[in-house]
């Protein structure tokens, strides 16, 4: 199912905090957390792959479509799309209450594991949703976890890249809004270049002042 129309507008929209947030089916949402005192959330394969088989059966019951997902050491980043009725909170709510608990077993320990609730912003501009897939799959080579998107194991780049068969992905949306792969491969390589425009450098200023 597609998503509600984008606005094209110069405006990237107000932040809203999560308990304002309004859930709408067809609404784009950039979903993400990290850890408490930027701790570890994911410890070793085992934790990353807990995650994703969590991710793969929620998103499937709630029709919630995942476009975009990154998970890192000590945060992640999803974008969603809520295809049904069922609120997208209901997405990391639902994976992460489990996954706590399950992680605080395997590696006997006890206590929070997040900084915080999660985020989770709407996405609203057509510009900014483009620039937030990049973003996402870029994620491990800002960090500094690896050189290349596609050496990391715990995004769906390999999938939009065509490089691994997942299903944490949609296909329907990569074929609308980035039909030619090869340029969407080149933008991403193109985050650290000097091709940004003015538009997707105050992109990156708005990302950055939630993740400080």
């Amino acid at each position: 199912q597609r998503g509600k129309p984008l606005t094209t507008t110069n405006q990237i929209g107000p932040f809203m905090a999560r308990r304002d947030t309004q859930f709408i089916q067809g609404a784009y949402y950039h979903i993400y957390n990290r850890g408490a005192n930027r701790t570890s959330i994911f410890l070793d394969e085992a934790d990353f792959l807990d995650t994703l088989k969590r991710m793969k059966e929620y998103a499937a019951r709630f029709s919630i479509a995942i476009i975009a997902y990154c998970l890192m050491p000590n945060h992640y980043h999803w974008l969603v799309r809520q295809d049904g009725l069922t609120e997208a909170r209901l997405l990391p709510q639902r994976v992460f209450n489990g996954y706590v608990k399950a992680f605080n077993r395997r590696h006997q320990r006890t206590g929070t594991l997040f900084e915080s609730e999660f985020k989770a912003n709407p996405v609203e501009e057509d510009g900014y949703l483009r620039h937030l897939c990049r973003y996402i799959h870029i994620n491990p080579v800002k960090d500094g976890f690896t050189t290349a998107p596609e050496l990391w194991p715990y995004s769906n780049y390999l999938e939009w890249i065509k490089a691994r068969n997942g299903t944490l992905v949609d296909r329907q949306f990569i074929d609308e809004f980035f039909p030619d792969m090869y340029k969407y491969q080149q933008y991403v390589q193109d985050y650290f270049g000097q091709r940004k425009s003015a538009k997707e450098k105050e992109f990156d200023l708005y990302i950055a002042q939630f993740e400080k």
